[in-house]
């Protein structure tokens, strides 16, 4: 299920949300979309599903344009929930499968399956206005996978979820992937898309300003982290050649360096000066390449 969207823009009357936008995503990956607010993200994902149509450009999949009758091969979990409080969990899953084309019975038993995977299986019955935010969440999620699409979009799947589950909806996401479903996947947390992502992009009012491999742009950006813990005064080492950032911490000091060379002359500089606890070179976090190519950091 390859998505590919060539030369893609949407105006609104005199603002344009997305500008010459093109992106091919692979069969049966998962591809990590990011952007600060406003960036064009969801007016992306919009255009994609066919809720709104692009200005100029064209959004494909496997070829085909994307209509009313692509909708049962596509889920959507969209980042402003939106399930009817007043119904019962099953009454509202086995509704919105059928929209997408499920026998009733069908839909039963593959929401069973995911409410005994989440560990809820007593949801069934209950109203969604009963379950907590994170549980309704769950189910915001079921609702976008029960159907077993092959093109999965997911707007900030994780956001208000605790750590446990997250790590629930993480792995359920991963055996999606690995069972042949491509995944758009937009997220604030740099770091799931770091674990989860082999391509990815960056978008920045409207337009791409990183993509492609995660592993490229991690070598193309070619500063790197160093983290030094000692125990005598090394504040100094801010100031070295080099150091294009630091941040103090009550261990040491974390330093941005341009490169493995600085490193070393840097450990040539204190070596001999008293004890050093830790000196570690890191490849850059992604959150460190967003905030210096987005210019803007997540909260």
């Amino acid at each position: 299920m390859a998505l590919k969207l060539e030369k893609v823009t949407k105006n609104f009357g005199e603002f344009t949300a997305v500008d010459d936008l093109s992106l091919e995503i692979p069969e049966k990956e998962m591809f990590g979309f990011l952007g600060a607010n406003g960036a064009g993200k969801t007016t992306t994902f919009r255009m994609i599903l066919g809720l709104l149509d692009p200005t100029k450009g064209s959004i494909t999949l496997d070829g085909k344009k994307i209509d009313y009758s692509t909708s049962p091969i596509i889920g959507y979990l969209p980042e402003e929930r939106g399930l009817y409080p007043k119904l019962k969990v099953k009454e509202q899953i086995v509704y919105l499968a059928r929209l997408r084309g499920m026998q009733k019975q069908d839909a039963v038993r593959e929401l069973a399956y995911w409410l005994d995977r989440f560990k809820v299986p007593e949801y069934m019955d209950k109203k969604v206005e009963e379950l907590s935010k994170g549980n309704q969440q769950k189910i915001q999620f079921l609702a976008a996978v029960i159907h077993k699409p092959r093109l999965l979009i997911l707007d900030e799947p994780f956001s208000g979820l605790d750590p446990v589950n997250v790590e629930l909806l993480k792995q359920a996401v991963i055996d999606l992937k690995e069972a042949g479903t491509t995944i758009v996947f937009s997220s604030h947390r740099m770091e799931h898309v770091e674990e989860m992502c082999e391509h990815l992009c960056i978008m920045q009012r409207g337009r791409p300003v990183v993509h492609g491999a995660l592993k490229e742009i991690k070598r193309s950006f070619g500063k790197k982290n160093l983290v030094i813990h000692a125990d005598f005064d090394i504040s100094s080492l801010e100031n070295h050649g080099g150091v294009t950032k630091a941040k103090h911490t009550p261990e040491g000091i974390h330093l941005q360096v341009t490169g493995e060379n600085i490193a070393e002359e840097i450990l040539k500089s204190i070596v001999g000066k008293g004890f050093i606890r830790k000196f570690v070179l890191e490849e850059p976090s992604l959150n460190d390449i967003f905030i210096e190519k987005a210019g803007a950091s997540y909260e």
